[in-house]
């Protein structure tokens, strides 16, 4: 798929408010994006979609979700975690540099219609598809669950809900995240179909990582699997678990030829040094740089990146009350937007019985 006709840019437009010949700018389309807070961001969403907002939040009316219900779903016995977690997820959408003028974070939960837009596709929607669902599956094998909650099946309805309540054109995702966004492009035909085009079918925005790999040069970069690196550890925390990365199992001392394709530092130097990997590629594979060296040169890159980060993130914690004031007046943004797609839905499938 092409995705370079999806991006628009600010469009002048003429507007009734102001007076003739006046223009506002404007944004032409919009985002949604989000992550269910069960801890820290880390480096996997860093390339894998906080990039990808971080650019297009200026040109598109970009929505955050910060999907709490969708993470009982898997901590379901947890829900004492989440009011930290909201929090922590908040900041580091902040501290990376979203800018709260430009982007609207919500917290899912706090939103009624999106719960009675999952409730409405829903009946639109086969238990076969959402079983069919390679991710579902996935994580079903990751948690170790022979039998899935009906919460946890319905995920990719619920996302369906998230993404359509403020009717976005654009979705950046990891690449695992795919079948859900064409789940919900199928429920927005059939609820077309079926009633009235009220939506339109979203788009996927690929990262330019589809996958970032852990630490452990196994598994996908995940909280749960402790293999990662993540956005509000310190220089010398992202020190020392650079060191710990996997590297070329075949290269035992620094001068033998490195194998750079198959090594996980060269992935990260990949996503996060890109100026200097034609180098160290050449190196590796020359044997005239070793693997300790190569790591710290990483480290050093990755604490570039993240020195910004993390002055953005003193000033909110030196202004702990801000972090949740910018939430709570996106969600109520965000939810006046809902309840009139909801009056739109309700309306189309006859619902809005007492007028």
């Amino acid at each position: 798929m092409c995705y370079s006709n999806l991006y628009s840019i600010k469009l002048l437009r003429y507007s009734q408010d102001t007076k003739e010949g006046d223009f506002n700018l404007e944004k032409e389309k919009r985002i949604l994006t989000g992550d269910r807070p069960t801890g820290k961001l880390h480096l996997g969403h860093y390339v894998g979609s906080l990039e990808n907002r971080l650019k297009l939040q200026h040109e598109y009316d970009t929505f955050l979700i910060i999907a709490d219900i969708q993470a009982l779903t898997t901590n379901f016995d947890q829900p004492d975690k989440l009011s930290n977690d909201v929090h922590q997820v908040a900041e580091d959408y902040l501290a990376v540099g979203i800018d709260p003028e430009e982007t609207t974070i919500l917290v899912q939960s706090m939103i009624p219609e999106i719960a009675e837009l999952t409730i409405f596709y829903s009946m639109i929607v086969t238990v076969n598809q959402l079983q069919r669902n390679p991710t579902i599956k996935s994580e079903a094998d990751q948690y170790g669950y022979r039998e899935m909650s009906y919460g946890f099946l319905g995920y990719p309805v619920s996302q369906a809900a998230d993404i359509t309540f403020c009717k976005a054109d654009l979705v950046p995702v990891g690449q695992d995240q795919l079948p859900h966004i064409e789940q919900t492009r199928k429920i927005v035909r059939k609820f077309n179909q079926l009633y009235k085009p009220v939506f339109k079918e979203p788009e996927p925005l690929i990262s330019r990582i589809p996958r970032l790999v852990g630490l452990d040069g196994e598994n996908k970069m995940s909280k749960s699997l402790d293999n990662a690196i993540y956005l509000n550890d310190s220089k010398k925390e992202v020190e020392k678990k650079v060191m710990s990365a996997k590297t070329d199992p075949a290269r035992v001392r620094a001068t033998d030829p490195g194998h750079p394709e198959v090594c996980t530092v060269f992935e990260y130097h990949r996503a996060f040094n890109e100026d200097n990997l034609k180098e160290i590629e050449k190196r590796c594979k020359a044997g005239t740089i070793g693997c300790v060296d190569c790591k710290k040169r990483l480290a050093n890159a990755i604490n570039e990146i993240f020195e910004p980060i993390r002055a953005r993130r003193q000033q909110y914690l030196n202004k702990p009350d801000l972090v949740d004031e910018i939430v709570i007046n996106g969600t109520k943004k965000a939810k006046k937007i809902a309840k009139e797609t909801v009056n739109e839905v309700k309306e189309a499938m006859k619902l809005n019985y007492f007028k």
